[in-house]
C-alpha cells in the first residue's frame, strides 16, 4: 500500500461519510429512497457498528463506502479523499464466504496480492501470515469444499486482511453460522484486534444482532428503515473483553432495544405503526405461527401479559430481523403495544392467546379485515365479482404505485399467509388467483 496513506490513516479521520443519499430509479419512472442524509466518521482505532433492520440501507452504505456503488447525494471521503470506485486500502467480508470453490485457501487469500501485481515472493509471505492470523496453518493445500462454515469464513477473513487495508468492512460476517463458531470468531476476531495484531486502522461492522453489536463495537449507529438513516449514537464504553452476563452489558442491551421501540415520529427506529395509511402499507411477512407463539409467550408466566423486547428474544432465540416485524405486526393487528423496549399485551391478544383454534382465527380475521386495508380491499373486490375471484396482478399493479415490485410481492404475501390462516379468502399460488371458498 502506498506508504502516504499509511502514515495519513494513523493520524487523521480514516472515513467521513457527509450527507450521503441513495436512491434509484423504479419501473414507472418514479424514485425509491434507499439512505437519507447518512453523515458517518470512523477515527483510526475504531469499531462503529450499523445495526438495523434489513432493508434499512447498511449494506448500501457499504457499498457506497467500498466504492462499488456511487452516492446520489453526498459525498463519502476516504483520507480526505471522496470514494468514487473501489478503493486500495478498504476491503470486504462478506456474509456468504464468497470463496473460489476451485481455488485452494492459499490461492483464494494470494488473488487479491496477485491483482495488485505484488511479487510473487511476498505475496506468499503475507498470504501464508494471513491464514496463521486467521487461525488456518496446516490448510493451506485444502479447497473451500473441505472445510466447515466457520473455516471458510475465516478465509475469508484472511483474504481481506492480506492485503493491509486501513478500513475492513464486515457485511453481517458472523450471520450465516451457527450460534458456537459464531461466537468463537467473534471472540478471535477481537483478541487479534485488542492486541493490535491486525493490520487494519479501523472496522465497519453491518449487522441486526444488537448482542453482537454491545460485545464488538466502540460506537453504535442506529438505523431506521423507509428510508435507512441514522436515528441514533450509542457509546460502547464497556472494557474488553465483554461478559454478556455483566450487568452493564445487558443494560446497554436494553437501551438499545428502548432506543429502536421508542415512538418519536421519524426518530422511531422502527417499531412503528407500519409506513402508509392505505393499501400502500408496507406489510412485513411474518407468519401466523410465529404470531400466535409470541402472543402465547408474552402471555404466560413468567411475563403474564407484559415483557422486555430482550428477555423475549432471548426466550424464543430470535433476533430483531424476526422479532421487531413480529412485534410490529402485532402492533398493526391491535394485539399489542410496543414502545420503550417492552411489550403489552392489549385486552384482544389476551383474549387471542386464551382462546381455542376457531376463536382465534375469527378474531385474526375481525382485527385482519379492520386495521389492515390491503386484506379488506382484497376481500371487498372478491366480493363485488360475480365470479369472486381475482388475479394476483389486479392487486400487484395497485401497490407498485407505491412501492418497488419485490416489496410489492411481498406486501401481498403477508396478506396472503394471514388471510389464509383467518380463511377470509383463498390463493392459488399456480394460477396467482385470489378466490373466496365459501363466498356469502
Amino acid at each position: 500500500m502506498n506508504a502516504n496513506l499509511k502514515m495519513n490513516a494513523d493520524t487523521q479521520v480514516l472515513l467521513d461519510v457527509v450527507h450521503a443519499r441513495k436512491s434509484f430509479t423504479k419501473g414507472d419512472g418514479g424514485e425509491l429512497l434507499v439512505l437519507e442524509d447518512v453523515n458517518l466518521r470512523v477515527n483510526p482505532g475504531e469499531v462503529v457498528g450499523l445495526l438495523g433492520r434489513s432493508g434499512s440501507g447498511k449494506s448500501t452504505l457499504l457499498r457506497l463506502i467500498a466504492g462499488l456503488s456511487q452516492p446520489s447525494g453526498g459525498v463519502v471521503n476516504y483520507l480526505g479523499t471522496p470514494v468514487t470506485g473501489p478503493a486500495e486500502g478498504i476491503s470486504m467480508v462478506f456474509q456468504s464466504f464468497a470463496l473460489f470453490p476451485w481455488l485452494t485457501v492459499y490461492e483464494n487469500v494470494a488473488l487479491g496480492l496477485e491483482a495488485m501485481h505484488v511479487a510473487r515472493d511476498e505475496i506468499r509471505r503475507r498470504a501464508l501470515a494471513a491464514i496463521d492470523l486467521i487461525g488456518l496453518d496446516g490448510f493451506e493445500s485444502a479447497y473451500p469444499r473441505e472445510l466447515s462454515g466457520g473455516m471458510r469464513q475465516r478465509v475469508g477473513f484472511a483474504r481481506a486482511l492480506v492485503v493491509h487495508p486501513n478500513i475492513l468492512l464486515m457485511d453481517e460476517p458472523f450471520s450465516a453460522l451457527d450460534v458456537l463458531t459464531a461466537e468463537t470468531l467473534r471472540t478471535d476476531f477481537l483478541e487479534l484486534w485488542s492486541d493490535g495484531r491486525m493490520p487494519i486502522k479501523g472496522v465497519i461492522l453491518v449487522t441486526h444482532n444488537i448482542e453482537e453489536a454491545v460485545q464488538m463495537c466502540d460506537r453504535i449507529l442506529v438505523f431506521a428503515t423507509n428510508p435507512g438513516r441514522i436515528v441514533s449514537e450509542i457509546q460502547v464504553t464497556i472494557p474488553r473483553p465483554r461478559d454478556r452476563n455483566d450487568p452493564a452489558f445487558a443494560a446497554l442491551v436494553e437501551q438499545i432495544y428502548v432506543e429502536m421501540t421508542a415512538k418519536k415520529g421519524r426518530t422511531a427506529a422502527r417499531i412503528t405503526p407500519a409506513s402508509g395509511s392505505g393499501i400502500d402499507m408496507i406489510l412485513p411477512r411474518v407468519s401466523s405461527n410465529i404470531l400466535s407463539g409470541l402472543l402465547e409467550t408474552v402471555a404466560a408466566p413468567p411475563f403474564s401479559g407484559r415483557a422486555d423486547l430482550p428477555e423475549i428474544a432471548s426466550e424464543l432465540t430470535l433476533e430483531i430481523d424476526e422479532l421487531f416485524p413480529a412485534a410490529e405486526t402485532l402492533q398493526m393487528l391491535r394485539f399489542a403495544e410496543v414502545e420503550g423496549g417492552d411489550m403489552q399485551l392489549l385486552p384482544e391478544g389476551i383474549a387471542f392467546a386464551d382462546a381455542e383454534v376457531d376463536e382465534r382465527k375469527r378474531l385474526f380475521a375481525r382485527h385482519l379485515l379492520a386495521y389492515v386495508p390491503l386484506a379488506s380491499h382484497v376481500r371487498r373486490v372478491l366480493d363485488e365479482r360475480s365470479t369472486h375471484a381475482a388475479p394476483s396482478s389486479r392487486f400487484l399493479d395497485e401497490l407498485e404505485d407505491h412501492m418497488s415490485p419485490e416489496v410489492a410481492e411481498d406486501t401481498l404475501r403477508a396478506v396472503v399467509s394471514w388471510a389464509r390462516y383467518a380463511e377470509i379468502f383463498a390463493y392459488d399460488d399456480e394460477t396467482g388467483q385470489f378466490s373466496l371458498e365459501n363466498p356469502t
